[in-house]
C-alpha cells in the first residue's frame, strides 16, 4: 500500500513539472533531465512511470484537455443558465489562465505544431480540439443558433485566436477582445 502511495505522489510530482515545463518552453523544448531535475525524482523513477517522453507527453496533453474543458465549461456556468450567456462566459477561463501565469499559448496549439504526424500526442490534440467542439456546439443548440455548428466554429476560432494573439502580444486585453466578438457572434446566430 505505501509503494502506490509513492507511486502515485512521485507521478503527480513528475506530470505537474512536466506541465510547467511543456506549457512554458513547449514539447520539443523540454528534455527529460529537466523534467527529473524539476520534479525531483530519480530518473529510475521517472522511467518507472513513463517508459518515453512521448508517454509523459501523452498523458501532459490528456491532463491538459480534461483540466482545459473543465475550466472553460466551469466559467460558461458560472455565467448562467443562459447559453447564450455561457458561450460568451466560457472566455473568463482565457482570462482567469492569463491572470494566474500570462500567456504562454495554447497547449494543443503548441502540440500540433511541434509533434510529429501519426503520433499520439497530434491524435490527442485533434481529439480536443473535436471535444471542445462538440461542446461548443451542443451549447449553440441550446443558445437556439441557426446554424449551430457555424456559431461553435466561430467561437473556438476566437478562443484559438485570443489563445495564439495572447501569446505573441502578452496582452489581456485579447480576451476581452475576443469576449466582445463572442458576443456579437452569439447575437447574429441566435
Amino acid at each position: 500500500m505505501a509503494t502506490q502511495i509513492r507511486k502515485t505522489k512521485s507521478e503527480e510530482r513528475i506530470l505537474a513539472a512536466a506541465a510547467d515545463l511543456f506549457y512554458a518552453n513547449g514539447l520539443r523544448g523540454v528534455g527529460i533531465d529537466q523534467v527529473i531535475e524539476a520534479s525531483g525524482v530519480a530518473k529510475s523513477t521517472l522511467y518507472a512511470h513513463f517508459r518515453t517522453k512521448e508517454q509523459l507527453v501523452a498523458e501532459y496533453l490528456r491532463r491538459t484537455d480534461d483540466s482545459w474543458m473543465a475550466q472553460m465549461q466551469s466559467a460558461a456556468e458560472r455565467a448562467g443558465d443562459d447559453a447564450r450567456e455561457q458561450l460568451v462566459g466560457l472566455f473568463d477561463a482565457l482570462t482567469a489562465a492569463f491572470d494566474r501565469h500570462g500567456f504562454f499559448g495554447c497547449p494543443f496549439v503548441s502540440a500540433a505544431v511541434e509533434a510529429e504526424a501519426g503520433s499520439e500526442a497530434l491524435a490527442i490534440t485533434l481529439r480536443h480540439t473535436e471535444r471542445r467542439q462538440a461542446w461548443l456546439t451542443e451549447v449553440s443548440v441550446e443558445a437556439g443558433a441557426e446554424a449551430p455548428e457555424s456559431l461553435a466554429r466561430h467561437i473556438g476560432l476566437l478562443v484559438d485566436g485570443a489563445l495564439t494573439s495572447g501569446r505573441l502580444l502578452q496582452d489581456r486585453a485579447v480576451v476581452d477582445e475576443a469576449k466582445a466578438a463572442a458576443r456579437r457572434a452569439v447575437a447574429s446566430h441566435t
